[in-house]
């Protein structure tokens, strides 16, 4: 198990390396100079020689690319002066000459619009973001599985064909477009019944409370959000459970004469629910990163709607930051899903 542990890590290392080499191409060769796209084509010399020293744009791409892994890696060399330790906040391991060996934790570097760490602003939208992804999980859980199951009970009846169409509904339609759909119908067609808006974060300001949560801003995003999840539910949800209801010992619970809602939900249900539980950990990690356009659609202060608005702006770090942070959130899950599966079926290591 350690060694099995030690390889899915040394996978994700590299799988974490390639992307940082990508991200890095894309945001500090292809675009050409990001000085000059941050600042404006009719910026003066002296202000574009100035931001491009203050984000070290001056160098050498080569140069660039080195400070950007030391900047991004926990264990880096640093020169020992004081800035460097209000700047990246490490620990000292050793010293080489005039320079030392320190551990920290990965710096994101700062906005090129708003001076700010990307690691403060990712820390203000990414919390958003998690809650939006998880409330999505758990209605496209909740909703998919009761759905599977009735559609399996009742298969060949017009309720299997209304929940299959549902899902191939849901599985076909992008999630920009049920978004803006959803958002006209019940945010405003059908506003002054659902009490819904078509924008709104998940926190607002109140005169007399101050900051105050905003749960009916969820909805909407939520179920953009769970519509595709919820679809692949429930047509997992329905395979599995044709296959458990035809196995011999569901046919002797019913010889033993059990009743039909203890064998469906104590027995099949049971027993269906391990290709669910599978979708459910792959789908989580790809809510965070498929919220993109959903959050931008709605106004949700989220990671997506800071990584686009980033963009529109030519903010270059934020976009990398949140790129990243996508990235490890997938190779986390991923590992941790591959050690539980190892954990569970010990023969899974052999493969």
């Amino acid at each position: 198990m350690g060694a099995y542990a030690i390889r899915k890590l040394l996978y994700g290392f590299a799988v974490m390396a390639g992307v940082i080499l990508v991200v890095f191409v894309l945001f500090n060769i292809l675009p050409g100079d990001p000085a000059r796209m941050t600042m404006g084509q009719r910026s003066d010399v002296q202000s574009l020689e100035a931001v491009r020293k203050e984000f070290g744009l001056d160098r050498s791409k080569p140069v660039q690319f080195f400070l950007y892994i030391n900047d991004l890696s926990p264990i880096s060399i640093h020169p020992n002066v004081e800035e460097n330790q209000e700047k990246y906040h490490y620990q000292t391991l050793f010293k080489v000459g005039k320079d030392v060996i320190v551990l920290k934790a990965p710096y994101l570097r700062r906005s090129y619009q708003t001076k700010r760490d990307v690691t403060t602003i990712l820390s203000e939208t990414v919390p958003n973001t998690f809650v939006l992804a998880l409330t999505a999980m758990i209605f496209a859980t909740i909703i998919g599985v009761l759905l599977g199951v009735v559609s399996a009970v009742h298969q060949g009846t017009w309720i299997d064909n209304a929940a299959n169409s549902f899902a191939i509904l849901g599985i076909s339609a992008p999630s920009f477009f049920a978004g803006i759909i959803i958002a006209w119908l019940f945010g405003f067609v059908l506003a002054d019944y659902t009490g819904l808006n078509m924008s709104g974060s998940l926190y607002s300001y109140d005169p007399f409370k101050g900051e105050v949560i905003t749960w009916k801003n969820l909805w909407l995003p939520m179920i953009t959000l769970g519509l595709r999840p919820l679809a692949i539910i429930v047509q997992l949800t329905r395979s599995a459970m044709l296959d458990v209801l035809a196995q011999d010992y569901i046919r002797t619970a019913r010889a033993k004469g059990l009743g039909r809602n203890a064998i469906i939900y104590k027995h099949a249900l049971k027993n269906a629910l391990n290709p669910v539980i599978t979708a459910i950990s792959g789908w989580f990690a790809s809510l965070l990163a498929g919220s993109f356009f959903v959050e931008y659609i709605f106004g949700y202060n989220g990671l997506g709607r800071t990584t686009v608005t980033a963009l529109e702006m030519s903010d270059f770090p934020v976009v990398m930051g949140s790129i990243l942070f996508i990235a490890f959130v997938f190779v986390v899950v991923n590992i941790l899903v591959d050690l539980l599966y190892a954990w569970v079926d010990p023969r899974v290591k052999l493969a």
